[in-house]
């Protein structure tokens, strides 16, 4: 059963959670327990959108074992493989996760070095879960022959507005936090779900496999008043893949409850991770800096930029009518629905290619956009229509990977726009994140192999930002 919980008002319900423990004390615990950490840290994203908390980390593009041996070889904790595996099948899904993970275990026997997984996924719930993890979970320990304990499911993303409470997971909308169960994303045709009780979450993704009944939390009273051993206990006794869910509303509770796991595993226990973006952050140990700015990303080149829109999350359609009130932007609608005729979408795309290039190199900025009404098949046509949308996506990313003519930037919007633009459109194997433009909004700058080297490029979530997040990104940019 489904359970059903009320919408609450944000500022009153985080004012009267338990108070925040002294950060100062947090962080000093923190250090010391990262500093004694030894395991490379690997984060597998479903779309390029992971890296929204950190800067100066690795994201590799392809999974080869010259690039995990390279991950594992960097002085940073931490790496990035991009799986993008949210535009995937369920089957594609399955056979690279076991590709992955297989080559993990065998580079990490091979250098002796002991790591972890991060199945970074969506701070609203969707992608393949369980999928995901189960597979590498099973594959891990068939190479291994050493088991995982529990599951750490953790959501929060404080800059996206994604709160856990009471193993409940809400999403700021203007002043409200709304049961993630009840949002826009709940509804996604290929991902959808209807609980907002993690457990309950876990117990319909499972298809009941997991029972929410069995779940451990661990509590905002106990993290808050640094209950470490009472925490640390918790995970010790958790077995047999159970699902451990993590209340957060603060960075500080992700910090303690990042110093319980890692005491936890120090002490034997193995845990795989299925975590928003802001667990990464703290995992890997990675600091806070300011927002980039337009003298850190733009060297100029006397073109325009090129902003790419293929969400059609209710935020990005709002986003980009804000955009259009830019008078520095020129705009063209790509209409995707014509993929239905294929010789009309051939044409469609060189409109679009021979146009963009002509005005970016006589120095305007270009915006394309997606056709904003979703192409619909009607009822029991998921997986064709997700094949559909993969086919719009590699034409959007052809956009790109025709270009003749260096943007002074790209930006992209949406998950899976931004993962494939930035691996076949800009063919990019290994990139470097600067950090954000906005908060929850990466700044990568591609490798020296790829299409257009060290070019700044914006990864915009689809769900993350304001109503004018979009245009003063942009605004950033060309001011």
């Amino acid at each position: 059963m489904i359970s059903t919980f009320r919408t609450l008002p944000a500022a009153e319900t985080l004012a009267n959670l338990p108070a925040l423990p002294d950060a100062q004390v947090v962080d000093g615990l923190l250090f010391e327990e990262l500093r004694q950490f030894k395991h490379k840290i690997i984060v597998l994203d479903d779309d390029p959108t992971g890296v929204q908390t950190v800067h100066g980390v690795s994201v590799y593009t392809d999974w080869t074992a010259e690039s995990i041996e390279a991950g594992f070889k960097e002085e940073q904790p931490m790496f990035f493989i991009l799986t993008n595996s949210r535009g995937f099948t369920s089957e594609e899904t399955r056979q690279v996760h076991e590709d992955i993970a297989a080559t993990i275990q065998q580079v990490s026997d091979q250098l002796h070095q002991p790591f972890i997984l991060i199945s970074r996924g969506d701070s609203t719930l969707r992608g393949h879960y369980p999928l995901e993890t189960e597979v590498l979970r099973q594959t891990l320990e068939q190479q291994s022959n050493r088991y995982h304990d529990g599951e750490i499911i953790m959501p929060f993303f404080q800059e996206g507005g994604r709160y856990t409470i009471e193993n409940v997971h809400y999403v700021l909308e203007e002043e409200t936090l709304v049961p993630a169960g009840q949002t826009e994303f709940a509804k996604d045709r290929t991902f959808g779900y209807a609980a907002s009780h993690l457990g309950e979450w876990a117990e319909e993704k499972s298809n009941g496999v997991f029972q929410a009944d069995d779940v451990v939390s661990l509590s905002l009273a106990d993290l808050r008043q640094l209950n470490l051993d009472q925490l640390v206990d918790q995970l010790m006794n958790v077995h047999d893949f159970n699902k451990i869910i993590i209340n957060a509303t603060d960075y500080v509770d992700v910090k303690v409850a990042t110093i319980a796991l890692i005491r936890a595993m120090n002490a034997g226990k193995r845990f795989m991770f299925r975590t928003a973006a802001a667990f990464t952050k703290v995992i890997g140990g990675v600091t806070n800096r300011p927002l980039l700015t337009k003298k850190e990303l733009i060297s100029g080149n006397g073109h325009g930029g090129l902003i790419m829109i293929g969400s059609h999350v209710k935020k990005t359609t709002e986003q980009l009518e804000e955009l259009k009130t830019c008078p520095f932007i020129h705009f063209i609608e790509f209409d995707v629905h014509l993929v239905l005729f294929p010789d009309k979408f051939r044409e469609e795309i060189k409109r679009i290619i021979t146009t963009t290039e002509r005005l970016i190199q006589s120095g305007q900025t270009v915006a394309v956009y997606t056709k904003r009404e979703r192409l619909d098949l009607g009822d029991n046509q998921q997986e064709n229509e997700l094949k559909l949308s993969i086919q719009i996506s590699d034409a959007v990313t052809s956009i790109v990977s025709r270009l003749h003519v260096r943007p002074s930037y790209i930006i992209a919007k949406g998950g899976i726009t931004s993962s494939d633009i930035g691996t076949t459109g800009l063919q990019v194997k290994r990139a470097t994140v600067a950090g954000q433009i906005k908060p929850g909004i990466p700044v990568w700058i591609t490798g020296e192999e790829s299409k257009f080297p060290n070019l700044t490029y914006v990864i915009f979530p689809g769900n993350v930002g304001s109503k004018t997040t979009l245009r003063e990104v942009a605004e950033t940019l060309h001011t």
